[in-house]
This record gives structure tokens, sequence and C-alpha cells, in this order.
């Protein structure tokens, strides 16, 4: 089939899915992931014919909403390349912030500094810090073991050298330790689980994602907690709800934390905070 042919399937087929933006850019993907073409040589070469067998499985799925990202297997993240499947979450662009956030704090001598991750999942937050900081100690935990298999794949694929640990945070964890605790931790309400598009409700993994509803901030709590005994006055980076920031504010007033920063993500929603405990 002729790539111009294709391009335009894709668009009737997918038309109600996804923006017409973004079906271009999922499509280019594809091409790219399976014949190694970029949007430019496709742009120059229309009429170019290509195996349409692959592209047309992808477009069955895609139809189903399943992610580009877990058709391929991978995604990049800050720069970076991640390899992924449907037992992690797919990394967003407002982490991509988070780290950002991060990066920029911190002082210039950072060779003994101690960073963990919490719920790691790809080990995107993880892979990302201990990059840029390369004299850093950098530990990442996760409940699930599947996903710490994944997040060891990318630190290799990385080349970067992380602790992997296997934990539920909401036991008893040390933390009293670490300069720096970052985390995304699941907090999506279940309420709020019909507004949200299917191809993130059937295909990604629940359990990094939702929260009961008479309990959203459990993970915020209990990091608090579990960090308010570090010798180190570590800072706390954490994604958030952009729909619970008043509740996190009661929270952090309730335990007496007045240093806290809340920040908007690109799309000008609260998105972000950061704790200094000392």
């Amino acid at each position: 089939m002729r790539i111009k042919d294709l391009l335009q399937k894709y668009h009737t087929q997918l038309t109600g899915i996804y923006p017409p933006p973004e079906i271009s850019a999922i499509f280019y993907r594809l091409t790219e992931h399976f014949w190694g073409l970029k949007r430019l040589n496709i742009a120059l070469h229309p009429d170019m014919q290509i195996p349409d067998n692959q592209m047309e499985k992808a477009l069955t799925k895609l139809q189903q909403n399943k992610p580009w990202q877990y058709i391929t297997g991978k995604t990049e993240f800050y720069g970076l390349p991640i390899v992924l499947n449907q037992q992690v979450l797919i990394p967003r662009p407002e982490t991509e912030e988070l780290v950002d956030w991060v990066l920029k704090d911190l002082p210039k001598n950072t060779d003994s500094i101690k960073i963990i991750d919490i719920g790691t999942g790809s080990g995107a937050i993880a892979i990302s810090l201990a990059k840029h900081i390369p004299h850093a100690s950098v530990d990442a935990i996760d409940i699930s073991a599947e996903a710490l298999k994944i997040a060891r794949k990318n630190a290799l694929l990385n080349q970067v050298k992380i602790n992997f640990i296997h934990t539920d945070i909401l036991q008893q964890f040390d933390l009293s330790d670490y300069h720096i605790i970052v985390s995304n931790p699941p907090y999506v309400r279940q309420s709020e689980k019909q507004q949200m598009h299917p191809n993130v409700v059937n295909y990604e993994p629940a359990s990094a994602l939702f929260v009961a509803d008479e309990n959203p901030l459990v993970f915020y709590e209990k990091i608090i907690e579990w960090s308010k005994n570090s010798k180190q006055n570590p800072f706390l980076y954490f994604e958030i709800n952009e729909f619970l920031k008043p509740e996190l504010e009661k929270l952090l007033q309730r335990k007496n934390l007045p240093n806290y920063t809340f920040k908007k993500d690109f799309f000008d929603k609260w998105r972000m905070l950061k704790i200094h405990l000392h």
C-alpha cells in the first residue's frame, strides 16, 4: 500500500478516538518503529509502497484504545529511551516537569546526595535523576515485582546504577537517610475513573493509578510520616491530582508543615508539590 493511503486510512478509522494531529503523530511513530522511516522520508516519498500488515494490526489495536507505547513497547522520557509493557504506567510529560523541578533545585555540589523514587514503575524518574546526577546514590522502590523487572531493564539500557527495592510504601519504611524523596504515587480517585480515556482505564495498571475516594491522600500521608524523622532535612517532591490541592494543603497544615510549594504544570494545572522537612 502507498504510505499516503495508509496515513489516510489511519485518519479515517481513528477519528473520534484521537484528534487529527495526534493520529498523524502516532502514525509516524509506528512507521519509524516498524520500518525505520522518518517523517521527512514519508513527506518526500508519499507514493512509497510499504507492507501494511504490521501497520494494519497496530491500527486494529489503536481502534481498541490500546496506547501506541504498548504497541511499540517503548517511549521516551526526559530525552531517554524507556521500554515498557502493561505492567507499568506510560510516563507523562508532567512527570518530566517534576524531574526538571528537582534538577533545577539541586545545588551544584551533589556528590554525596541520596535520592529515592517511590513507586518507580518503569524507573523513568529514578533513571532521569541518576543520569543527570551521576555521583548521587539513587534508590527506587515499587510494590510490583513485574514493574521492577522493567525498571531494571531501563536502568541497564540507560547505563545508570540504581538500587531497586521490592516493598510496599504503605508499610513502615525507613526514609531517614535520604536528601531527596520523589514520588508519583497513585492519586486518581475511583470516582474519577468514568471521566478518563479508555486507553488509560483499560490498559494501564490500576494499582499505579487509583486510590479509594475515602482516603485519596494515603500515599502522601505515609511518605511524609516515614520522612519526618530524617536527619537530612529532606526535600519531598510529589506529582499530585490537580483536584486535590485543597485537601493536600489541609493535610500539610494538620501535620504542621509550613514549608511547602505547589506548582502548576505546562497546562496551568496544579500538578506538583515540594515540601521541605526541617
